[in-house]
């Protein structure tokens, strides 16, 4: 569910291209000044404009079409993806989603998980409105025993209660909570379901049975939708800076930020129509730099390209260009350490992958299947649409879990048979189906080894994914 709206995301980040006025602006650093400085704001407020795009659909506008919850609560969704799911690109099959959209303004929030059985991968992936991953809880992370942490909003300086094992610090006043839980098999949902009830979201005051807080002011939301950031887009990064207290980093971002009338107060901007034509001109040069760093990142490994996301702050380290990449290619992307996501539409040779054309084969040898502490999977999309495909077995995905039942090729190893047609009872174990056209095929490492061989470091690590081999 979260992957639907991961592409409404991106939609509103799309800008309008218009040329530049040929009068400079009094009130601005002169036209080149302030087209540079707009170019940086556009990049710099990226990702934080589609944060708020998506927490005002899935946490504040209740006829969105994908609210959840309102804030400061838990939804749960407990589903297994098939081919009559349309409306999300790319959906994973192997996690289903918890969430809670967190305003941490009166106090800070406590998030409980319970003791997760041995064996079932589990993940609470902290992302603030800078989208930054501020903090995990999980079996990477903490282990499989029930446990309290505590999200802080920025400048919280208040003890640690008794109770709680550790404290997640946001560095913005909204934050959102992801729970992933794995699903071994269609049949595994109601285990799923189980270990979702055990997921708690309170405020502290409650965990501590106290009076609660006094409530936080009550904000005047700005309505978003993809036409509106389009022609927008300032106003919205003016709005959302007011919960983003400046970082000891963004001091010349912040610089830039107030010379074209964002002054991080939330302070409505400049609404003459030449003041938006030179910032929607300069958005536009920005969103062309991001979409071609988006299109140059990630490392080539026969065939399939590997990405990776940095994840927190430190990681970051102010590089506003690769937190707008990260956020632009899908926005909440697990850290690096937590998952990685090989994809590829060719054979390792570079020939197009497509499901009417041929038959292909991915084979990993013996003591060569992808290295994980969890586990690994690799999905079917169609090429055309990023969606699962309607096959005879049900079946849109090879994973840890079905290694048991697939056949072994002699020396131990195992290949995977994508073609479009059965191929038959003898190989049917390790068939994925393909549909009668162009291919896309993500595969999911999650809680990759960092231990040689591994694929971390990306681009550095002994094992790269096999490159698939069309057959004869």
């Amino acid at each position: 569910m979260l992957k639907r709206d991961l592409i409404r995301a991106s939609a509103l980040a799309g800008v309008a291209a218009l040329a530049y006025p040929a009068l400079a602006q009094t009130a601005r650093p002169g036209i080149l000044g302030a087209a540079e400085a707009a170019e940086a704001a556009f990049i710099f407020g990226l990702p934080i404009v589609m944060n708020y795009a998506v927490m005002y659909e899935f946490a504040i506008d209740r006829t969105s079409g994908q609210f959840k919850a309102p804030f400061n609560t838990i939804w749960n969704d407990a589903q297994v993806f098939t081919w009559r799911d349309t409306a999300v690109p790319t959906p994973n099959s192997d996690t289903p989603y918890s969430m809670s959209w967190l305003d941490l303004r009166a106090e800070p929030m406590v998030l409980s998980v319970p003791d997760v059985p041995a064996g079932r991968y589990f993940s609470v992936q902290v992302c603030d409105g800078n989208t930054y991953n501020v903090g995990y809880i999980g079996s990477r992370t903490t282990g499989h025993g029930a446990g309290t942490w505590m999200v802080a909003p920025p400048g919280w300086q208040g003890t640690t209660p008794p109770g709680i094992r550790g404290v997640i610090r946001s560095t913005t006043q909204f934050a959102l909570a992801i729970f992933r839980t794995q699903l071994l098999g269609p049949d595994d949902m109601p285990n799923v379901v189980a270990v979702q009830r055990g997921y708690k979201v309170e405020p502290l005051s409650a965990f501590l049975r106290q009076p609660a807080s006094p409530a936080a002011p009550e904000i005047r939301w700005p309505r978003v939708n993809a036409d509106l950031a389009k022609h927008h887009f300032f106003d919205y990064l003016a709005f959302a800076l007011q919960f983003n207290p400046p970082q000891p980093n963004e001091a010349a971002i912040r610089a830039q930020l107030a010379s074209i009338g964002i002054d991080g107060r939330g302070t409505p901007m400049p609404n003459s129509f030449l003041d938006r034509l030179e910032l929607l001109a300069a958005a536009f040069e920005g969103e062309r730099k991001v979409d071609a760093a988006v299109a140059a990142a990630g490392v080539e490994m026969n065939g399939w390209r590997v990405t990776p996301i940095p994840g927190s702050p430190e990681a970051y380290n102010g590089d506003w260009l690769l937190r707008a990449v990260a956020a632009k290619a899908g926005i909440y992307g697990n850290s690096t350490e937590e998952a990685t996501y090989p994809f590829t539409r060719t054979t390792a040779t570079g020939e197009t992958l497509d499901g009417s054309k041929g038959r292909y084969s991915l084979t990993f040898a013996a003591n060569q299947l992808p290295p994980v502490n969890a586990f690994w999977s690799v999905t079917m999309y169609h090429g055309g649409n990023q969606l699962l495909v309607h096959n005879p077995i049900d079946r849109y995905l090879i994973n840890t879990p079905m290694l048991s039942g697939m056949k072994r090729n002699p020396d131990g190893g195992v290949t995977i048979h994508i073609q479009k047609d059965d191929p038959g009872a003898d190989l049917r174990p390790n068939w994925l189906p393909a549909p009668d056209g162009p291919i896309y095929l993500v595969m999911r490492l999650y809680w990759p080894k960092t231990e040689q061989p591994a694929l971390l470091p990306i681009g550095r690590g002994a094992w790269q994914p096999p490159g698939i081999v069309k057959l004869g």
